[in-house]
């Protein structure tokens, strides 16, 4: 249903209307919320909206045009609804939704008015604000070819083509210790150099915290222990005794690509593109000047 439907429109013609709002909230990990801010639950197209969340909408902007619809949410944080722990640890960034303005008393009379998806997500007080961002702020993000030195794809991506599950470029255990700063640290993780992970990619894979994952920042041998750090601590009831699985890093130089991960072939840099010295060069009265490669 992309818009008010007939029951809908007549509906609204009446001019008594009784209408209530419906967000439908999806998030990575394929699980669903629903909220409405009519005082009971309403259901429809297989969603369940609960009441008494407290949600509420901003004004919707909509425009013609390639312009970005945009709004926002504010709501109460719970344990039955998004709960603090959750959006600190990232999993509502974003989640997929949907809002209709419905006529409680006929769900069938509705309109989907949004589909966009979560933005910026604020919270303080036992309550949070959300950006909500159209399907049109895609269109925002730059596509194409980047010409730069350092390769432009991600480890193990459709560019890249690294298959990760190469014997020697994971490792998956259990987290042994988890230092007060969000590190994790092993008595030795055999096989792997050290710095081996280091820019590489760590995801919680049991307990908790399952599904969030991390960038790696070090991989350092640290009195004869291993320790991972990342660039950002993992929130969401992380503990010792999780299953995590750790993969390769790559600094995305030509000679790791060559030397660690033998894939030149989809190297996706340009190293030998001249530099702003090169640019600037003008000729000298001093050395030879015979117009031969400057490398």
């Amino acid at each position: 249903m992309a818009g008010p439907n007939p029951a809908f429109l007549a509906h609204v013609k009446t001019g008594v209307t009784t209408l209530a709002r419906c967000w439908g909230l999806t998030r990575h990990d394929g699980r669903r919320f629903g909220f409405t801010d009519h005082d009971r639950d309403l259901a429809f197209d297989g969603w369940q909206f609960t009441a008494g969340t407290g949600l509420t909408a901003r004004a919707l902007l909509q425009t013609t045009g390639l312009s970005v619809d945009n709004t926002g949410a504010q709501g109460a944080l719970s344990d039955a609804a998004l709960r603090e722990e959750d959006i600190e640890a990232g999993r509502f960034d974003g989640a997929e939704l949907v809002s209709w303005l419905v006529n409680w008393q006929d769900v069938a009379a509705r309109w989907l008015q949004f589909r966009g998806s979560l933005g910026e997500l604020h919270r303080a007080g036992g309550a949070f604000e959300a950006e909500l961002r159209g399907l049109t702020e895609a269109l925002n993000q730059p596509l194409g070819r980047i010409y730069q030195r350092p390769c432009t794809a991600v480890l193990g991506d459709g560019d890249c083509r690294f298959d990760l599950t190469a014997p020697g470029y994971a490792f998956e255990g259990k987290v042994e210790v988890l230092t007060t700063q969000g590190g994790f640290q092993w008595e030795a993780l055999d096989g792997f150099e050290p710095g081996w992970f280091t820019s590489g990619r760590l995801t919680v894979l049991s307990g908790a915290a399952q599904g969030l994952w991390g960038s790696i920042k070090r991989d350092e041998i640290t009195y004869g222990s291993r320790l991972i750090t990342l660039w950002d601590p993992l929130h969401g009831g992380l503990q010792a005794g999780d299953q995590v699985r750790l993969e390769a890093g790559c600094d995305k130089a030509m000679q790791t690509c060559r030397l660690k991960f033998n894939n030149l072939n989809n190297y996706q840099g340009f190293p030998d593109i001249p530099g702003e010295d090169w640019a600037m060069a003008v000729p000298k009265s001093t050395g030879h000047n015979t117009g031969g490669s400057r490398r």
